[in-house]
């Protein structure tokens, strides 16, 4: 079980992913903005952070970059649940950090394959180098 903070403002958004991640046997944890989920993912260091990207305060780009740059938490993988689905701000959210990124609407399926694609890489072993 994984314990994955989930960052939405919206909170039908954040109740829906939560109920999904418990449903999958992990905890969540939760904040209603971007600046709220540097904070909480720096206290709790959770296993795994789901970031919305349009929010007030701290915008999801600029919290993962955050997050990616931070010697504390640059290991807690990011990825961005956001309605934006331009190709520019999936290469743009990918520059800041995050290890995936998923479009909403999306799936109980695809939320539930892109954790585990995503902890599945975390775990892989360097590649020997010849």
């Amino acid at each position: 079980m994984a314990r994955i903070l989930i960052v939405d403002d919206s909170p039908s958004q954040l109740l829906g992913i939560q109920r999904i991640i418990e449903k999958l046997g992990h905890e969540s944890l939760t904040a209603e903005d971007g600046a709220a989920g540097v904070e909480v993912a720096k206290r709790e260091l959770p296993d795994m952070v789901l970031m919305d990207v349009v929010m007030p305060n701290l915008n999801g780009f600029q919290a993962t970059r955050q997050l990616s740059r931070e010697a504390s938490t640059k290991h807690i993988p990011v990825i961005l649940v956001t309605t934006k689905d331009q190709d520019t701000d999936r290469m743009w959210g990918l520059r800041q950090g995050a290890k995936a990124y998923l479009t909403k609407p999306f799936s109980e399926d695809e939320l539930a394959e892109i954790i585990e694609r995503v902890f599945n890489a975390r775990e892989l072993p360097d590649a020997p180098t010849a």
